[in-house]
């Protein structure tokens, strides 16, 4: 019996070597470096996000809401890499063979040359990854089903969270296989089980949506080998996940263009631009405290932007109920949306609809001065792709401008609320009561 002396490096654990007091080997950091070699699956949608595909090597936390179809995406794109002539396996901790297949054929993906496993101990996994030729891809679903022999504690907990994938991400560092984890998610959209998890991986991918809507987005937070807050658009059909090559024709199909309260956002994504409907409601509130209601923004963000209009734009709002949805389902977080955001408010709240062809994108200072933002041209040029004829924000560089597009670049808020409230059916100001 000869005891084996695990070297330590990425991924080790303090039980893997013992330490015998050798000092490491330095090296300069002006040296030869390689290119992160990518295993590209063909599903563009997932290599935009995970910045040209699995980077050989790396670790990956998928995490969503139980049935949004993050087993579908991996088992698709696991379908798509086998037919590249890559060698992928697949370890499912919470269903069975057999169970694994039938939704594999549902998805019209059972002829796939994918390797199956039905397992929850990381030493046999390991075992069996160490067995026969290294992989190019290996699917754990999910990080919360595993377990070691390690520690003594049962599944799921934060000591065999850790540990499980501190063990996985040793073998994706050592063999050069790309490694993806199914994480599940919290109450409030959060991955489970400890943080230092999505510190140990090298990309943080989530899947939003709903049982309400038929597409669904995977949102990249954190991403070594590429940009972060990229996303994928997906829609949920009975073949599966389809890609979706437009997104902003999407979020704008079914939009009532002659209603009060609609804005059209031109946000960014990432590096994608993208076009979004954002709808208020501003109604009069018989009660004593407004009800406020915020569908896919900050609430923070709303009440600053109400605080604005009422102070430096003297608009009477906040005695009404008021009602903000992002259309679609989609999450928004840039402070570029507050140029659209009150202009569906000053919309809903005097009855006067917004020009159809018009987009809105613009940051809301406190003292209520419009500031520009970033990536302006690329705003532009995705509204006039899509055939829109006006664009209100701030001011533009001259790098910024696009010919064809008639520009509104505006100073103040006040400006705008007054060019919107000149083609209302009611006064919003002080000095229009009589």
């Amino acid at each position: 019996m000869v005891e084996e002396i695990v070297d330590s490096g990425v991924g080790a654990g303090p039980k893997s070597a013992k330490s015998n007091g050798k000092p490491t080997n330095l090296v300069p950091l002006s040296g030869e470096t390689e290119s992160a070699a990518r295993v590209i699956t063909g599903i563009a949608e997932l290599d935009r996000v995970t910045g040209g595909g699995f980077v050989k090597g790396s670790t990956l936390l998928v995490g969503g809401d139980p049935g949004i179809g993050k087993s579908t995406l991996l088992l698709q794109s696991a379908a798509a890499l086998a037919g590249r002539g890559k060698r992928v396996i697949y370890v499912s901790g919470e269903e069975a063979v057999a169970q694994v297949r039938l939704r594999a054929q549902r998805l019209g993906l059972g002829e796939a040359d994918v390797m199956l496993a039905a397992e929850t101990n990381v030493e046999i996994i390991l075992a069996t990854l160490e067995n026969g030729p290294p992989p190019d891809l290996v699917i754990i679903d999910s990080i919360q089903t595993l377990w070691t022999d390690r520690v003594d504690s049962a599944p799921g907990t934060v000591t065999q969270v850790r540990t499980s994938a501190q063990a996985l991400t040793r073998v994706a560092k050592k063999s050069g296989a790309a490694v993806v984890l199914v994480g599940h998610v919290t109450k409030d959209g959060q991955i489970a089980g400890p943080r230092v998890v999505e510190h140990m991986v090298d990309a943080v991918l989530y899947f939003e949506g709903d049982s309400s809507h038929t597409f669904r987005i995977l949102r990249g937070v954190k991403n070594r080998y590429g940009a972060t807050d990229e996303i994928g658009v997906f829609a949920m059909t009975e073949r599966g996940l389809e890609q979706v090559a437009n997104p902003s024709a999407l979020f704008l199909d079914q939009r009532d263009q002659d209603a009060a309260g609609s804005a059209v956002f031109a946000g960014m994504e990432g590096t994608r631009p993208l076009l979004i409907e954002i709808q208020a409601l501003v109604a009069p509130s018989p009660l004593g405290t407004p009800r406020r209601a915020v569908v896919g923004w900050d609430n923070s963000r709303l009440s600053m932007v109400l605080a604005v209009l009422e102070t430096r734009c003297g608009v009477r709002i906040g005695a009404n109920d008021i009602y903000l949805n992002v259309a679609g389902g989609l999450k928004i977080s840039e402070p570029a949306a507050d140029l659209a955001v009150a202009a569906a408010l000053i919309s809903s709240l005097t009855g006067a609809a917004l020009p159809p062809d018009a987009v809105f994108f613009g940051e809301i200072s406190l003292a209520g001065g419009v500031r520009p933002v970033v990536h302006g041209a690329l705003r532009l040029r995705e509204a006039q792709k899509l055939g829109f004829k006006s664009v209100a924000t701030g001011r533009l560089s001259a790098a910024d401008r696009t010919t064809g597009l008639e520009v509104t670049e505006y100073g103040q808020l006040a400006e705008m609320v007054s060019r919107i409230a000149a083609q209302g059916k009611m006064p919003v100001r002080e000095e229009d009561v009589w």
